[in-house]
């Protein structure tokens, strides 16, 4: 080896030995400090938070060996513009404001939220010794007490006005609301002796459906089941690793009786059949989604889902919402049109199958077509038709439609090979003939989105009447499309009046009805709402989208 690279990597050893020399050499703070002069005990304290953060921030929120922050960074901001003097405390007592604040952490379920986010058993340990005349001289408690106090409350701030989830295509409150400057504002306004709870509930969003939905959790709260059950995750890539997890989860319901060693497959399966006849499921042994679904289905994971349905309204509608607006809901296969006067147009709607699942989006309904042709996605064409036509070509007539080359001109279907047709070479399009037998029925709803969807009637209008409705390729299918056509008329009447419209109805004429005032348009995912009665309903998760966040994002609550 060349001499010049021995150098290098000798003097590459160097630094890095003295690099791990340095980290290993900061040193915890004590985890007691007993000050018996009152002049020390304010320094003391002082000195203790600094290096508590100090280490928290070069350490990725460690802070020594027994506490981790959440936000470094943000509480050493705080305390640095303090001098680390501390903020909740004084003397030997906490203020009237931490103790309001740990009221907050001790209920912040209620607010869908969880107690290991805000070091709730830790504080709730450092606050019961704080009373303890032998503990009040210690320095090292307030400090701790301090920086974990802040750290909570930087959290709540956060989930309360963010979520826990991440950002997505549709997120509307953008996470640069979450500024330092807007954490010095929660600080300000809580301390020293504001109302944590006043400050933290302003924070949330101002929508009827979260405050109903949050309304009802203390209800919920009082009845859960909070026995810790395995979750098992399904569908699985690691074989191994699912039995153990669907053994565990049977064994703690006592459908199986050891949970020592791996049991063979008719101790599996006998127990998988005693857990589907206890469920009231088709007994055959086998560990289906069914059977995973209801195993899932205990106490805290319902309160995990309500959770995340709280953080979608945190995230995904804005601050405020339009005067009139469009909501499409998939899970409840509902729409709604709201305006200032409530719920003013109520449908059921037809959304997309799990494979061909509706989008969620924001987007604004731009015109509406009367008597529209559907020309077929070329991903239909491709995954559902092209093998039907080439098994028949007599399949286009049944489903009335029509083969149309780049010119325009209709093409005989009998004078194609489709035979030498695939993805690569396809220079045709399908479309099929408008009119109360086309597949978008009579009229259309087009909104700006890049997935080549819209609202839309249907030829198919018995399948309003089941009750799981996800049947569609993706665009939504709605009930009441005469009742929004005449909403959306009314709404730009001087644009286009009623009579015309109806007379282009009844010409069965194809028309594009542009919209000067554009109705907003949000197709959203909650599968949690308030009944009738104020329980709080879950809905099918349709799409897994609970699922994904759960194991995403919550996978350790």
């Amino acid at each position: 080896m060349p001499l010049r690279y021995l150098l290098i990597l000798f003097v590459t050893s160097i630094f890095s030995h003295l690099a791990c020399q340095e980290v290993s050499s900061r040193k915890n703070p004590p985890k007691e400090l007993i000050v018996t002069e009152p002049g020390e005990m304010e320094p003391s304290i002082s000195g203790n938070i600094g290096e508590l953060l100090a280490n928290a921030t070069a350490n990725k929120g460690k802070a020594d060996d027994s506490i981790r922050l959440n936000n470094p960074s943000e509480v050493a901001s705080i305390y640095g513009a303090k001098a680390n003097a501390r903020i909740w405390s004084r003397d030997s007592s906490w203020l009237p404001v931490a103790d309001s604040f740990m009221q907050m952490v001790d209920r912040c379920e209620s607010y869908g939220l969880f107690p290991s986010d805000y070091h709730r058993r830790y504080l709730t340990g450092l606050f019961s010794r704080s009373q303890d005349s032998g503990h009040t001289q210690d320095a090292a408690l307030w400090a701790r007490g301090e920086v974990l106090l802040s750290d909570a409350l930087v959290s709540y701030a956060r989930h309360l006005r963010w979520g826990h989830l991440g950002r997505d295509s549709i997120t509307l409150n953008k996470d640069s609301v979450l500024s330092q400057a807007f954490y010095d504002r929660v600080f300000a306004a809580v301390l020293p002796g504001g109302s944590p709870k006043k400050v933290l509930e302003g924070l949330e969003p101002p929508h009827n459906a979260y405050h109903e939905l949050r309304a009802a959790l203390p209800r919920f709260l009082d009845s859960l089941d909070r026995t810790p059950y395995t979750y098992v995750v399904y569908p699985f890539t690691d074989s191994l690793r699912f039995v153990k997890q669907l053994q565990s989860r049977l064994f703690e319901s006592s459908f199986i009786r050891f949970n020592t060693r791996m049991p063979d497959s008719i101790e599996l399966s006998t127990a998988i059949r005693r857990a589907q006849a206890a469920r009231g499921l088709k007994v055959d042994g086998r560990p289906g989604t069914q059977l995973i679904a209801s195993l899932n289905n205990n106490g805290m994971e319902r309160f995990k889902r309500i959770a995340i349905n709280l953080d979608r309204y945190r995230m995904q509608l804005p601050d405020s919402m339009p005067p009139s607006y469009i909501m499409v809901n998939l899970p409840a296969f509902r729409m709604q049109v709201v305006d200032s006067a409530g719920v003013v147009i109520e449908s059921r709607v037809i959304v997309g199958q799990p494979r061909t699942r509706t989008p969620v989006l924001n987007s604004t309904v731009v015109n509406f077509v009367t008597y529209p042709q559907w020309t077929v996605p070329y991903s239909i064409i491709f995954k559902e038709m092209l093998p039907r036509i080439r098994n028949n070509p007599a399949y286009l007539d049944r489903q009335r439609l029509v083969v149309v080359d780049r010119n325009d001109s209709i093409i005989d279907p009998r004078t194609i090979n489709w035979a030498k047709l695939s993805k690569t070479n396809f220079p045709y399009l399908l479309r099929q003939r408008q009119g109360d037998d086309n597949s978008l029925g009579v009229i259309k709803f087009n909104f700006l989105n890049p997935y080549s969807v819209y609202l839309h009637d249907t030829n198919a209008r018995s399948l309003f009447g089941r009750q799981g409705r996800a049947l569609s390729h993706g665009c939504v299918r709605v009930q009441a499309w005469d009742t929004l056509a005449r909403y959306l008329i009314a709404l730009d009447s001087t644009n286009i009046p009623m009579d015309s419209v109806n007379a282009l109805m009844s010409r069965q004429e194809k028309r594009t009805v542009p919209l000067k005032k554009k109705l907003p348009l949000y197709i959203r995912y909650f599968t949690c709402e308030v009944a009738r009665d104020g329980r709080i309903r879950f809905l099918d998760d349709i799409y897994g989208e609970d699922k994904a966040l759960r194991i995403k994002y919550l996978a350790r609550k």
